[in-house]
């Protein structure tokens, strides 16, 4: 179960890296990227934050390329900005809930228009 120091955490990691993705310069990272879930370990030494792009799964396995060779540079700044004792090691996971979720509220409007015109 994790700790109210451990979400914390992750929270201001989410917080902090939505600020720092804007600032790679790697154009395989889309500028449509946002952060999912952030999951920390109960040590802070590894974390896994799961990406997903409106453009589409193929967009988003195109950021998680760009995002694993800037990963030094994330790291080094997120340490920065933080209060860390130790800089986690980031994994970088696509994840395709925005578009699920996005397919679901199209076909529950679907569904409301054909239940409107009986």
């Amino acid at each position: 179960m994790p700790s109210f120091k451990t979400s914390r955490m992750s929270e201001d990691i989410h917080r902090e890296l939505t600020d720092i993705f804007r600032q790679v310069k790697d154009p395989r990272v889309s500028k449509m990227l946002s952060i999912v879930r952030v999951e920390l370990a109960g040590d802070g030494s590894h974390c896994k934050i799961y990406v997903s792009s409106l453009l589409g799964m193929d967009d988003t396995k195109q950021s998680v390329k760009g995002l694993r060779s800037a990963a030094g540079f994330i790291r080094r700044e997120l340490f920065s900005r933080l209060k860390m004792r130790k800089s986690p090691e980031l994994t970088f996971i696509a994840d395709d809930s925005i578009a699920r979720g996005a397919e679901i509220t199209r076909k529950l409007n679907e569904i409301e228009q054909t239940k409107g015109g009986i």
